[in-house]
């Protein structure tokens, strides 16, 4: 009998279970597959929006969007349009019920719990086919399916990604090469992070501007001095860095953004004499208030086992 067993929605960045059907079956095919549910959930950013995993006599299919994936386990002979309208009407209704804010704030797993009511009535409905209502455009999904088929993924494939390295996914329709090691995800912005980032901008916008200043002066003053302008254009090169140390992950990222801090104070305490007590004061200020930003700023952790 072809049937739809279960269904759950997850986050995509970190793996969280954000609500699930309740499931009472605990057969060993039942447990290996949820056992797929959890290694899927880890990879789904590195994965597109549109798979299939087939594992035996059942098949996982899963959809992606705004950050949450909806998965669902069904018997292999469950026919593909339906499982796909299944998880686009999860979709529709969670993005309808639920703020976006909320999902990408959320720190409890199961916190939309309540959403089971609304999966397991639409799991009944999917279920026996009579009930489905008319208006359903399966015509319209078929022909997506055609145009753009969901990728396939195989047990070996995911079992041998089950680890440190990302899937060797080729590239899919629609969706570019996915990524084999995606950059790792830094913690999400702050406001006072945003602040530092416009403001590291702004020195590093006057730096700029003062260097070619320098550089008129200089065309127009043989006696001037250059090194003035290599110091102006090494200001605007590390303001620069600082926001890059901000926005991506590298290696020895804390090093490099006191290493960069410290130019900025080089750069300020040669330039002395072209600038106010205040307009160092705003640099070297802006340039500590930078680095500590890119020090609270760290890496997100190993996602926890949410037990998926």
């Amino acid at each position: 009998m072809s049937m739809i067993l279960s269904a759950s929605v997850v986050r995509v960045r970190d793996g969280l279970p954000l609500s699930a059907s309740t499931d009472y079956d605990q057969s060993t095919g039942m447990q290996e597959c949820r056992k797929y549910f959890k290694m899927l959930s880890k990879k789904l950013s590195q994965l597109p929006d549109r798979c299939t995993l087939k594992t035996g006599q059942y098949n996982i299919n899963f959809i992606s969007s705004l950050g949450v994936s909806y998965m669902m386990l069904c018997t292999e002979n469950y026919p593909s349009v339906l499982a796909f309208c299944f998880l686009d009407e999860l979709q529709k209704e969670f993005i309808t019920t639920y703020n976006m804010m909320k999902t990408n704030t959320a720190v409890r797993p199961y916190c939309f719990i309540e959403f089971d009511n609304f999966i397991q009535r639409t799991k009944q409905r999917y279920n026996n086919t009579r009930s489905l209502s008319t208006k359903m455009n399966l015509a319209d999904m078929q022909t997506e399916i055609k145009l753009r088929p969901p990728y396939q993924i195989s047990v070996s494939e995911l079992c041998s990604a089950n680890g440190f390295t990302g899937l060797a996914v080729p590239e899919y329709k629609g969706t570019g090469k996915i990524s084999a090691a995606p950059h790792q995800r830094l913690e999400p912005v702050t406001l006072p992070g945003v602040v530092s980032f416009v403001l590291s901008l702004l020195c590093g916008a006057l730096n700029l501007i003062r260097g070619f200043h320098a550089i008129e002066s200089l065309l127009q003053n043989e006696g001037e001095d250059f090194s003035y302008v290599i110091a102006f254009f090494l200001g605007t090169a590390a303001c620069l860095y600082q926001c890059y140390l901000f926005v991506y992950y590298t290696g020895w990222r804390n090093a490099k953004s006191f290493l960069t801090f410290g130019l900025i104070c080089l750069c300020n305490m040669y330039l002395y004499e072209l600038r106010n007590l205040w307009q160092l004061f705003f640099h070297v200020t802006v340039g500590a208030f930078s680095t500590l930003q890119i020090r609270l700023r760290q890496p997100q952790g190993k996602s926890p086992d949410y037990n998926v």
